[in-house]
């Protein structure tokens, strides 16, 4: 039987800031070092685009954040993007936690059954308020909402028109802007 080393945040952030990771494209999840896949054009575009648009849209009310970590209870994954609270000094000394976040979004290119089962299952066991994994292939967002254990009570799929956020439900978002497909 094969035992895997688990690595504590303290750890991570060791071999990170001893540049052990310097040339590594990983992130922490549940005590484990996850090779992050590359990203493709089209993968970059719809981000950045989704980003651009949401800082647009909710300027002033939160800070969106792509691509950078997260801090969890075991894990420090790196969503496409983060939508938190707007208190951007908060995260000079510390990436945000938990209680900072709104929405966390995964675009979704080759990794869609990573992401719609084990990062859905680590963010609701978290109480990650929502979570959206934008899955390109298929043109459509997979909306979780109301994290209950390792998954979450709520869930819908949207593919055109508008979408809004829990956090903010007054707040329209039009699909077709926020990910040109």
């Amino acid at each position: 039987m094969k035992t895997l080393m688990k690595w504590s945040l303290k750890d991570y952030h060791d071999l990170i800031d001893n540049g052990l990771l310097a040339d590594k494209n990983v992130e922490l999840l549940e005590g484990e070092l996850i090779e992050m896949a590359p990203e493709s054009p089209l993968h970059s575009y719809i981000t950045r685009t989704g980003t651009q648009y949401l800082r647009e849209k909710l300027s002033g009310l939160a800070l969106v954040i792509e691509a950078h970590p997260i801090t969890l209870a075991n894990s420090e994954p790196e969503p496409d993007i983060a939508i938190v609270k707007p208190h951007a000094h908060n995260y000079k000394n510390r990436h945000p936690f938990v209680e900072d976040i709104f929405l966390l979004i995964e675009i979704s290119n080759k990794t869609l059954a990573y992401d719609l089962n084990d990062k859905k299952k680590i963010y609701a066991k978290e109480g990650i308020k929502e979570y959206w994994v934008v899955d390109i292939n298929n043109r459509q967002i997979h909306v979780f909402f109301n994290p209950d254990n390792n998954d979450y009570l709520n869930k819908i799929n949207i593919s055109t028109g508008i979408i809004t956020t829990q956090s903010f439900p007054d707040l329209e978002l039009v699909i077709e802007q926020l990910f040109s497909w």
